[in-house]
């Protein structure tokens, strides 16, 4: 049995005060907002979550991977009781205030893209994704979009098309955007593409002169945490160049400090002409941006990208301490130490089941595929999903992900001890035991 200190499971799960409350949510809230772990939340701090009924978890989702500095970062906390203090909203393009304009600078300082670069700032990474599209159409003068398979890029129409994953996301949704154009990704655990097979498909699939931007994950996440080849993110600078469209990456969320560099693209000497951000750089606000370069940020026309809570102060003001705080707490570093940390005990656990076929990740951005059959490599969706509720039951809250379904992955505060990580990965091994051994 697991030596808990961190965890604690007192009640069956959810207990009576949570089960209370998922009674009123049965009742009020719409069923398509099905919630994945069986509790209420009470309160947290940095990856420890505890419910109502006084059970704690040691949360490896981060929010789902929206806390990089972990839950109620005091630095995060005192950055938000100021503007409080000062106000709440204007909307930034009728009133402008100064946050706005300080992040971007901060953001833009640390993007690793040579010239001139400016960012603009949303809520969610939908909106991010869309207006980026909306950016390179206005710069390229041309509709087309190209995207990858295994891609996640949000819920809205537009980002929804780009998506690859049918259901839940996109069942019973259609119609869908137009214009939208999937290539095919180089999943090198079952699948082998080369750079000539994804150039072959474009021009199979659209004349290149009306693409007006590609638009991929530095590293998948949704999709299964795939990393690519060395030669995948510039052979596509390739095609970019060569053909003239706009090159962006998806980094919500593979950046803000999430693999080990600031932003994940940075692990492939590869520059993007445009890199979409949200999830941890609001530390759980609603925030998102584009940052990018100059000259094709600014080629809308006055006041085609904005919205009324579009980088609302409160959340410029914790990206500012989100960003600091990567800096002065070495957490790049930390997130590299982490991922480390999480492969050798996810090594430890291949070597002692067959049904993890897989691992991979960059930094802190971890994750294993389970399979039926290592030789056949048949995708072990349903034992998944028995394992990762296995382990929440016990105090480890794991997320899936994947197209197959069958992958297990970390998107762990980068605040996470060693000590918090081992008893994990501890109860995460005792799930296997019991569904896999």
């Amino acid at each position: 049995m697991v030596e808990r200190r961190f965890s604690r499971i007192q009640t069956e799960l959810p207990g009576p005060k949570s089960a209370a409350v998922f009674a009123t949510k049965t009742k009020y809230v719409a069923a398509p907002l099905e919630t994945y772990a069986p509790f209420i939340v009470k309160q947290s701090e940095g990856a420890i979550i505890e419910d109502l009924d006084g059970n704690r978890f040691i949360d490896f989702t981060g929010g789902w991977g929206c806390l990089a500095l972990g839950q109620r970062n005091e630095r995060v906390v005192r950055a938000l009781l100021d503007q409080i203090d000062g106000y709440l909203h204007t909307d930034f393009t009728a009133v402008p205030y100064a946050p706005f304009i300080e992040l971007a600078e901060v953001l833009c300082e640390h993007t690793a893209i040579d010239g001139d670069l400016k960012a603009a700032f949303f809520n969610s990474g939908a909106e991010a994704v869309e207006n980026a599209v909306k950016i390179a159409r206005a710069s390229t003068k041309r509709k087309a979009v190209l995207v990858f398979e295994n891609a996640f890029h949000g819920r809205t129409l537009l980002a929804m098309t780009m998506t690859h994953k049918a259901k839940p996301y996109k069942y019973g949704f259609g119609p869908f955007a137009p214009d939208v154009y999937r290539l095919p990704y180089p999943y090198e655990y079952r699948k082998n593409v080369t750079a000539d097979d994804i150039e072959q498909a474009l021009l199979s699939l659209v004349d290149p002169s009306e693409v007006a931007v590609m638009v991929v994950e530095p590293m998948i996440g949704e999709g299964g945490f795939l990393v690519p080849p060395v030669w995948f993110l510039p052979a596509l600078r390739n095609l970019a160049d060569k053909y003239g469209f706009v090159l962006a990456f998806d980094e919500v969320q593979s950046g803000i400090g999430r693999t080990g560099k600031f932003f994940a693209f940075e692990h492939f000497d590869v520059q993007p002409d445009l890199v979409c951000v949200a999830k941890s750089l609001g530390s759980g606000l609603p925030l998102s941006g584009i940052v990018g370069k100059a000259s094709i940020m600014d080629a809308p026309i006055a006041s085609a990208i904005g919205g009324t809570y579009a980088g609302n102060p409160l959340a410029c003001r914790a990206a500012i301490e989100v960003i600091r705080g990567i800096d002065e707490e070495n957490l790049l570093e930390r997130a590299t130490q982490i991922g480390d940390r999480l492969k050798v005990r996810f090594a430890e656990l291949a070597e002692r089941f067959d049904a993890i076929g897989d691992i991979r990740g960059l930094g802190a951005m971890v994750g294993i595929e389970l399979v039926r059959d290592r030789g056949t490599k048949e995708p072990a969706k349903e034992l998944t999903g028995r394992i990762a509720a296995e382990a929440l039951r016990n105090g480890a809250i794991f997320p899936t992900a994947g197209l197959l379904g069958n992958v297990l992955r970390v998107l762990v505060s980068l605040v996470i001890t060693d000590e918090q990580i081992d008893e994990g990965m501890s109860i995460l091994a005792e799930a296997f035991e019991k569904h896999a051994g």
